[in-house]
């Protein structure tokens, strides 16, 4: 016993200058790491496609162009949604707030615009159900599953989880009235379906006005959890650079949509996709490009309010925002565009708000639970492929 501590004590003395081992492994990886950043991989993105897009569209139009543009797409998006944050941060909870709910899903309105213009109404009725369910079902999947592989359990707050999940109950039922009244009328309701449209529109725009309402000022409480949009992690821009980037991404994302839709019959023919597929998955995917990548992000960091907020607050904003204003936006261009979706579209917008609701419902998500919701969004992906 006796010489067992001094020999204890001899191992502890030299034991000091351990600490000054380590540091010379350490300055090599931070830096690596630190210069490999995502944004700068979607700003090389971006510098490569984009002007091989353009040059491909004037010199090679066709195919080429059409998955030239889609993978610009997803940088541009990205752009879009980081200015906003900078902006919104800038601006304070009230209004950047309100513009983080206004330019959100700034990318896919202006791609179903450009299809509205060619009088592409099917592909856009598919964009907007291909970005419902991406958001609720990818993006929310994905970001559960990733998130909780290293982890038993995540939590979040329910109450503004199912907040969300009662706005998109509001949709979905938005988007059955008028399948509903065109099965009970029959060709009696075709005439009145553009006018059911406008008046469903309306009411849609003013509950998301009260939304907005509630989650930013009288009950703003609910969704102070966690914020992204931190000095720390939001891009060092001047609000004066946020602006000029995203006005930049804005024109951008108008000209690459433009060239993606009138490429759009040349890439259906070769891939042998059907309109329908293309909008709910690939134009929806191209779209959602951003939300993708933020909310797992966030959720590696066990940010799963965020997480949450993300998707369904996206979800949100195209159903009861971009779907309704591009029904009146769709009366000045002359298109017949109403509320009206097929039977399997309204399907697979209730089965996605279920699988959401039922997640939300404890306040605790794990990995499996985002497989269940990556199988159901592939599930339906595989019958979206063969509805013609």
């Amino acid at each position: 016993m006796k010489v067992s501590r001094p020999e204890t004590s001899r191992v502890s003395s030299p034991a000091t200058p351990l600490p000054s081992e380590p540091p010379p492994a350490d300055p090599a990886p931070p830096g690596d790491r630190a210069w490999l950043t995502s944004d700068r991989v979607f700003l090389a993105l971006l510098a490569l496609s984009l002007p091989t897009a353009i040059a491909s569209h004037y010199f090679f139009p066709g195919t080429n162009t059409f998955i030239l543009c889609a993978i610009a797409l997803v940088p541009l998006a990205r752009m879009m949604g980081e200015s906003t944050e900078v902006i919104a941060h800038r601006l304070g909870s009230g209004l950047g707030g309100l513009m983080n709910a206004s330019f959100g899903n700034a990318a896919e309105l202006i791609i179903a615009i450009a299809a509205l213009r060619s009088g592409k109404v099917e592909v856009v009725k598919a964009s907007i159900t291909g970005a419902i369910l991406g958001n609720i079902l990818l993006v929310l999947g994905a970001a559960i599953l990733v998130g909780g592989l290293r982890r038993e359990k995540q939590t979040f707050n329910s109450t503004a989880a199912l907040s969300g999940a009662a706005m998109m109950f509001l949709a979905l039922t938005a988007m059955a009235v008028p399948d509903l009244f065109h099965i009970v009328r029959g060709d009696e309701a075709v005439p009145v379906l553009q006018k059911l449209s406008v008046g469903i529109s309306v009411v849609l725009l003013a509950i998301y006005a009260l939304s907005l309402l509630f989650s930013l000022r009288t009950h703003k409480h609910i969704y102070a959890g966690e914020d992204h949009g931190t000095e720390e992690e939001l891009p060092k821009w001047s609000v004066r650079k946020a602006v000029a980037i995203l006005l930049g991404s804005t024109a951008g994302v108008i000209v690459v949509a433009e060239f993606l839709v009138h490429a759009l019959e040349d890439a259906i023919e070769t891939f042998g996709f059907t309109h329908t597929f293309v909008g709910v998955i690939i134009i929806a995917i191209v779209g959602n490009a951003a939300e993708h990548s933020t909310a797992i992000l966030v959720a590696l960091k066990n940010k799963m309010d965020l997480a949450f907020n993300i998707a369904i607050e996206s979800s949100k904003q195209i159903a009861l925002f971009v779907a309704p204003v591009l029904v009146l936006l769709a009366i000045p261009l002359g298109q017949p565009l109403t509320l009206e979706f097929s039977h399997m579209e309204v399907f697979g917008i209730a089965v996605g708000v279920g699988g959401a609701t039922l997640i939300g419902l404890d306040g605790e998500s794990n990995w499996l639970e985002g497989a269940m919701l990556l199988g159901v969004y592939a599930i339906l992906g595989v019958a979206f492929f063969f509805i013609p």
